[in-house]
């Protein structure tokens, strides 16, 4: 997937807050098995109608997503689409720069 300007300003607008951010740093730690609602809630001590809205920003923007088993909804971090979004700065940085010179020995 080539991310283009907007996909990649509403992916890191998305990450643009702490407790977003927070957020989906626990779901990158709890690795693929990801993390519970509940269990979220526990970890940063958020309210849960304040998490709600967090998860819904951070899954439109395709950096987390959701699976419901049962009553349990387990969310995941979109181990992909946040490699894509980190390259899409790397790709993009010093495009314009001068080429390095080597120094000579």
């Amino acid at each position: 997937m080539q991310l283009n300007t907007e996909q990649a300003a509403q992916g890191f607008a998305a990450v643009g807050s702490e407790p977003r951010l927070a957020v989906l740093m626990a779901l990158v730690r709890a690795g693929h098995q990801g993390l519970s609602v509940g269990q979220i809630q526990d970890r940063l001590k958020l309210p849960a109608s304040t998490l709600a809205h967090h998860l819904r920003f951070l899954t439109d923007a395709g950096l987390i997503e959701q699976e419901k088993i049962g009553r349990t909804v387990i969310n995941r971090a979109s181990f992909d689409y946040i490699e894509e979004l980190a390259g899409y700065l790397v790709k993009e940085c010093c495009v314009e720069a001068a080429p390095r010179q080597r120094k000579s020995a």
